[in-house]
């Protein structure tokens, strides 16, 4: 293709004459129009103008205060909708530095404060004595997950000091050797 003589398009007209359609504006539904309507609610003897969608979510947040599972799902629906909606809005974080301490102790805490290990503390202070030993429900999950493999005698034995009650296990078929 030349690019000095004839061309397809002459200099100065559009290719499009007619110009880019407009967007076809969709004709609001007859649910937009009642969401839209307003009401006037009056509230501790104070009169107040919502439309019927403002009213449905008051309506909605005063059933989940009273117990109803539905609006309490319908509610936390709502609050994380808000709550993505101002993170958008929010400018990013500076990505402030920060450090992880690894402290066997704090691990030991979280792991009984999960109620995933048994500890047991001295009366006197707050050193252990003894070894941290995993509840029997901790243990059983690990052994059933999928994927699993089989254990050596020596692997057994140790599972079994490391649980609770380890006499309650339930091995999985083809798990020992």
């Amino acid at each position: 293709m030349s690019r000095g003589g004839e061309t397809r398009f002459q200099k100065g007209r559009s290719g499009n004459p007619n110009g880019r359609p407009r967007k076809q504006r969709v004709a609001p539904s007859a649910f937009d129009v009642v969401l839209d309507q307003i009401l006037t609610v009056t509230q501790n003897g104070v009169e107040r103008e919502l439309t019927v969608d403002e009213a449905l979510q008051l309506q909605t947040y005063q059933a989940a205060l009273k117990g109803s599972r539905l609006a309490v799902r319908a509610v936390l629906r709502m609050i994380e909708k808000r709550e993505v909606a101002i993170a958008k809005l929010m400018p990013p974080a500076a990505n402030a530095g920060f450090e992880i301490e690894y402290d066997a102790d704090n691990a030991e805490d979280a792991l009984g404060i999960l109620g995933i290990s048994d500890l047991r503390r001295r009366t006197d202070s707050s050193a252990y004595h003894g070894p941290v030993k995993l509840q029997t429900w901790a243990t059983q999950a690990a052994l059933s997950r999928p994927g699993r493999r089989r254990y050596t005698e020596k692997e057994v034995g140790e599972i079994k000091w490391s649980t609770v009650e380890a006499e309650q296990l339930n091995w999985p078929r083809g798990a020992r050797e």
